[in-house]
């Protein structure tokens, strides 16, 4: 059995992940989790009603709008059961099932550049920030090709590569409410060509076991540049818990595939998403009397691809 069946072999007995989808700000002000001395019960009491009440007073920007929502492909309550809805929320069930209900560092990243990774790790972090018990962090760690600073709209806003440049500058200042609650973002910061020693750099790595280390509630998750044209990821994937693998669905070959999951490890990786699975026509008797309208909607378009499921 190669090394792609055995990993999509275990994604199906774990149940596997499924993706369904269409295609100066103020610093986060959220205080530690500083715990009392107690123990047993009490203490657990005690930290959950610390953590409510530090989620509470997370500082809030405008809310994003539903249109601007639907235009950047983000999932929001009021899409109700929807199908997207339901597979994130699938995603997000399988990584707390995985780390047994603690918080943890989740990488995605995908196959081939253009898998749609950015997409899905946006709305896995908003899936958890969807649980008014969590909040998630989502750092773009795509120097050379970033993408969730479209998010913050104009202006210049700090980010991960200015936090790692300058020892003096404090992680608050890098992270940025964006109008979703419970869900914070650190950008990319300045575009990069050379970053593989930002990754490699203890701050990098203090900056993550702090963050974890502090805010218990709160699931970090990394934007990832592709697998195959980065070393970058390599270096994030040793940083991290878990690996979620996107892969865009009729764009790469089992070889690749078989060689990320390689490069990731069984240990690391939770699973993998195929992104832009198709979806076909319904049967319908009058494709058997006239079946030029099921060809017609194949070549015109009428047949929309989703992203599919991990197996």
């Amino acid at each position: 059995m190669s090394k792609i069946e055995k990993a999509l072999s275990k994604a199906r007995n774990a149940g596997g992940l499924r993706v369904i989808s269409s295609q100066s700000p103020r610093p986060d002000t959220q205080p530690a989790d500083t715990l009392p001395a107690a123990s047993g019960a009490t203490a657990l009491i005690e930290q959950r009603a610390d953590v409510n009440q530090a989620i509470a007073r997370m500082r809030e920007r405008s809310p994003l709008e539903k249109q601007v929502m639907s235009q950047n492909r983000i999932i929001h309550p009021e899409l109700g059961d929807n199908e997207a809805v339901r597979a994130f929320r699938e995603i997000r069930t399988k990584i707390l099932q995985k780390s047994q209900g603690r918080n943890c560092v989740i990488m995605v990243t995908s196959a081939a550049s253009g898998g749609g990774s950015s997409f899905v790790s946006l709305n896995l972090g908003v899936a958890f920030a969807l649980d008014a018990s969590k909040t998630a962090l989502l750092l773009d760690c795509n120097l050379t090709n970033p993408s969730l600073h479209r998010l913050f709209g104009p202006g210049t806003f700090h980010g991960l590569t200015d936090y790692l440049e300058h020892p003096d500058m404090d992680i608050n200042e890098i992270i940025h409410p964006v109008g979703i609650e419970r869900l914070r973002i650190i950008p990319s910061g300045g575009r990069r060509e050379i970053s593989t020693e930002y990754f490699t750099s203890v701050k990098m790595n203090q900056m993550l076991n702090s963050i974890k280390q502090r805010y218990r509630e709160r699931y970090i998750i990394l934007d990832a540049p592709p697998m195959t044209e980065s070393a970058d990821t390599q270096i994030l994937a040793e940083l991290c818990d878990y690996v979620v693998l996107v892969v865009p669905y009729g764009r790469v070959m089992d070889s690749q595939i078989d060689a990320c999951t390689k490069a990731i490890g069984e240990k690391k990786l939770l699973g993998i998403v195929f992104n832009n699975e198709p979806t076909w026509p319904a049967f319908r008797w009058r494709s058997i009397l006239n079946p030029f309208v099921v060809l017609r909607d194949i070549l015109f378009g009428s047949v929309k691809g989703k992203p599919g499921r991990a197996k």
